[in-house]
């Protein structure tokens, strides 16, 4: 448990090595999918960079890493609803197979916002790669192809995971009790 000078109290939902058996199980889903291919991950930053840091670790291909920054949420622990990118590719991805790596998937708005955004592109194929996903919260339906954890409808932290820029450093996935 790690306490902080903010007066809160994170609790642990999922455990470090837990993440990590995770992340190698997805890992070799996606190296036997993608055999051959020359992939482009698309991290959605900042909240997927250590869940991709991991990851790509583990991949037996040879990938290209591309980023794309959108927001939804500003300083508030709810989604605004409104998605809008804050930078967005730098590569050509027409005819070529995308691999989005989102850290979280909760009411489905970002994801199919960036599913919209990156067909417009035309790649050859666009899968998601989700750590975790939060479907109590859906407001619009989105296939996940890859998926590490279900998680209950808690306020994550951790792992890459923040609020207002703040623990994103915690090595365990953890929440925050709504006060």
């Amino acid at each position: 448990m790690v306490a902080m000078d903010f007066q809160i109290e994170p609790r642990v939902l999922i455990g470090r090595q837990e993440i990590e058996v995770t992340v190698c199980r997805l890992a070799a889903q996606i190296n036997e999918d993608y055999r051959g291919k020359k992939p482009i991950l698309v991290a959605v930053l900042k909240g997927a960079f250590v869940f991709l840091a991991d990851l790509i670790r583990h991949l037996d291909l040879q990938v290209e890493v591309e980023f794309v920054c959108l927001s939804s949420y500003g300083q508030s622990r709810e989604s605004s609803g409104k998605v809008r990118v804050v930078q967005g590719l730098c590569t050509d991805i027409r005819g070529r197979d995308v691999l989005i790596i989102e850290d979280i998937i909760d009411t489905g708005l970002t994801t199919d916002f960036l599913l919209d955004y990156l067909s417009q592109q035309e790649p050859s194929s666009v899968k998601v790669c989700a750590l975790t996903s939060k479907p109590s919260r859906r407001k619009l339906p989105v296939n996940i192809d890859y998926l590490g954890f279900t998680v209950p409808d808690k306020f994550l932290i951790g792992y890459g995971l923040d609020w207002d820029e703040k623990f994103r450093h915690l090595p365990d996935i953890c929440f925050i009790e709504e006060e």
